[in-house]
């Protein structure tokens, strides 16, 4: 499969085929990573940066785990009246 280089203002753009953007899962606005070699160059998905909202959002009562007894509370997390 190719893919096609076109103008983009001052810049070339990548076009890339729909069927390779759903192989390496990558969707508008997706940042890559561009790799320069000898043999040529690699495009990849950038890792994803995980955020706590988005983690957070995925807990459901189900997936929950029970609070841990781990015994009395010593050092700095004893509170002082």
């Amino acid at each position: 499969m190719t893919g096609t280089i076109q103008k983009w203002g001052n810049s070339l753009a990548l076009r890339i085929p729909i069927a390779v953007a759903k192989q390496i899962q990558v969707r508008e606005g997706d940042s890559v990573t561009l790799r320069v070699s000898p043999t040529g160059l690699t495009v990849k998905p950038a890792a994803k940066r995980l955020r706590l909202d988005d983690l957070l959002a995925k807990v459901t009562p189900e997936n929950l785990h029970p609070a841990t007894n781990w015994g009395a509370d010593v050092g700095r997390e004893v509170l002082s009246s």
